[in-house]
């Protein structure tokens, strides 16, 4: 009995900024805390081949249970441009006063659908891969990141096609060819920028995913995908800032500018005012602002 009454009492925990300073002492930190953003970008780079990897696996599985299998990553956007042509081009006439219509009709489906398919895969890429979230520990915008190169692969496929038709509706081969490349490079900069902010929002409201079909769809009727904008803003009745929304539209800017690389038929006087500092804007705010925005969110994904 007297043992028991000479037991000191138990040591009182140590108040919060003494745990803290225990912890640093030790070297412990809070577990799925969000890196800096210096460290959170090394993260990334250090998982480029896990993103390469993913991107592919997923393209190739894509179509895995269709016999045709890859074949329809080919022949998705070149069947929607036939219904777009017969609908806009025949139907609604939108072919007329339009050089080399095929060729630029077909250019701005394979170009919006890039975009539009990687802000779709961006919506769900949290939301859509919590088992793999929720098992391994990597940074978070490997995934967005990872669908949009998908994407990129799946529309690299798609260029080849787009290349025969030109020539076979004898559009030449030309130099301006290669201004291709810094476009898709600033159109995948923009796509990947708005994944990450859709993937953010798609991970707190998965409802997103279902508005987004309808918000793309419209994004792309005044896009040009289907008519020039061009011919549109020429006309005196538009009001200023429509034509300025119309002009500066991203969607817009980057098929412009596929279609001046391209087709030899669509001349610079043909693209907005000052396209490739607008490219190369959207590109920026939309990259690395998306980054940062999705970014100091990294510790909330997976969980609740």
């Amino acid at each position: 009995m007297s043992q028991a009454l000479d037991t000191p009492p138990p040591t009182p925990a140590p108040p919060g900024d003494d745990l803290a300073a225990l912890a640093a002492r030790h070297g412990l930190t809070v577990s799925g805390a969000r890196p800096t953003l210096a460290e959170y970008v090394r993260q990334l780079w250090a998982r480029r081949h896990f993103i390469g990897a993913f991107s592919t696996a997923k393209l190739t599985s894509q179509y895995s249970q269709a016999k045709l299998g890859q074949v329809w990553q080919v022949m998705t956007p070149l069947l929607n441009a036939a219904v777009y042509y017969f609908i806009f081009g025949i139907l609604l006439g939108t072919k007329r006063g339009v050089p080399d219509y095929i060729p630029f009709l077909v250019t701005g489906v394979f170009i919006w659908t890039f975009t539009q398919s990687s802000i779709l895969a961006g919506t769900r890429a949290i939301s859509g891969n919590l088992g793999l979230v929720r098992a391994l520990h990597f940074p978070r915008a490997a995934l967005p990141i990872s669908f949009c190169l998908q994407q990129l692969q799946q529309l690299l496929f798609s260029m080849c096609a787009l290349v025969v038709i030109l020539l076979c509706f004898g559009v030449p081969v030309s130099v301006s060819w290669l201004l291709a490349v810094p476009a898709l490079v600033l159109q995948f900069t923009f796509n990947a920028g708005v994944a990450m902010v859709m993937a953010r929002m798609g991970a707190k409201t998965p409802d997103i995913a279902q508005l987004m079909p309808f918000v793309l769809r419209t994004w792309m009727y005044v896009s040009g995908v289907m008519w020039s904008i061009d011919k549109l803003t020429q006309k005196d009745h538009l009001p200023r800032l429509v034509t300025l929304a119309l002009e500066t539209n991203p969607a817009a800017v980057y098929i412009d500018l596929m279609r001046f690389a391209l087709i030899d038929s669509f001349h610079a006087s043909q693209l907005p005012p000052h396209v490739w500092p607008a490219a190369t804007a959207w590109a920026l705010i939309a990259g690395v602002g998306g980054f940062i925005y999705f970014w100091k969110s990294e510790e909330t994904y997976g969980r609740g």
